[in-house]
């Protein structure tokens, strides 16, 4: 399944109960009561607060896929990098790719290719939470770059 096509199921899962959510918060509302209603709030809020996560996420993934474009018409390609017999990145390569990329953005701190590059290595090392910030940083600075 293509990533475009999770994301699209993940998101319409997170819609529905959303939803779900919200018609019953309208019950706790409906009840009258003191506790109901402040416990309909408190799910409106976190149906608010999800919608809000769920938005950041789909708007970072939109860019760092135009980047991604942008970058490899540009002419870069990702290197191959060896792998498991399980298809995973071997952690030594991974490793040896995070320490290039990693001395190119603190060469190039302002420019948006190096940080997307990095946030490239962050995956390929597994730490996705550091890639997320790094691709957040590309993302940033590209729009200055425009």
């Amino acid at each position: 399944m293509k990533a475009r096509t999770s994301a699209v199921l993940v998101v319409g899962a997170t819609g529905v109960l959303g939803a779900y959510m919200l018609v019953r918060a309208a019950d706790l509302f409906a009840t009258g009561s003191l506790k109901g209603i402040l416990l309909g709030v408190g799910v409106v809020l976190l149906v608010l607060l999800g919608g809000l996560l769920v938005a950041g996420e789909v708007r970072l993934g939109a860019a760092s896929q135009r980047l991604g474009q942008r970058l490899y018409a540009e002419g870069f390609t990702e290197q191959d990098m060896p792998r498991t017999p399980s298809g995973r990145v071997d952690r030594d390569a991974a490793d040896a790719l995070f320490a290039v990329r990693k001395e190119e953005a603190e060469a190039a701190p302002e420019d948006w290719r190096v940080w997307f590059k990095l946030a490239i290595a962050y995956d390929a090392a597994h730490d996705p939470q550091r890639g997320r910030r790094a691709m957040r940083q590309a993302v940033a600075l590209e729009k200055l770059d425009r």
